[in-house]
């Protein structure tokens, strides 16, 4: 049973770095979700919400009066995806390496360390397609979402454990 689980992760692990190497060879005008936002949120809903928004993000201003309203939200829904897809590579990797490694304590880190060397070549091949602007800030996002998706998994594991040894 274990072993099936493995090659899920495996499967999964190669289907979202191949995800993610496709999308990093668009260009941004292939993957712009402008068109969609301006049919789909033509109201501006959350207008007033979103204009008290103002950050630096990469050495750049991002708000309303910066950027306008749909370039805005396609900043928030870019960096979510960013954070959610590097999430999920943490937890299939840690799920993969946990049961493959010796030392369960390092299953972690290297699950960590690997993904965070994923996102670092993502940025890289970003670098390589025309328009598209490789941030070290994304790597940094990335690798959070990655940290974030790998504490959850280990704190519901142990969970799980202790749960389990209860009965």
């Amino acid at each position: 049973m274990k072993k099936s689980f493995q090659w899920l992760a495996l499967l999964l692990i190669v289907l979202i770095i191949g995800g993610l190497f496709l999308s990093s060879s668009m260009s941004y005008q292939q993957q712009t979700l402008i068109p969609f936002l301006k049919h789909y949120l033509a109201g501006q809903p959350g207008y007033d919400t979103l204009s008290n928004i103002k950050f630096i993000y990469a050495g750049k201003e991002e708000s309303i009066a910066a950027v306008g309203y749909f370039k805005l939200v396609e900043f928030f829904i870019r960096k979510l995806a960013h954070f959610s897809i590097f999430g999920l590579l943490g937890i299939v990797t840690f799920w993969f390496l946990k049961d493959e490694m010796h030392n369960r304590f390092l299953a972690p880190w290297v699950a960590w360390f690997t993904v965070t060397g994923w996102a670092s070549f993502d940025e890289f091949h970003e670098m390589l397609t025309f328009g598209r602007t490789p941030l070290v800030e994304d790597v940094m996002l990335d690798s959070a979402g990655a940290c974030c998706g790998i504490i959850i998994t280990v704190l519901i594991l142990l969970v799980y454990q202790k749960l389990s040894k209860k009965d």
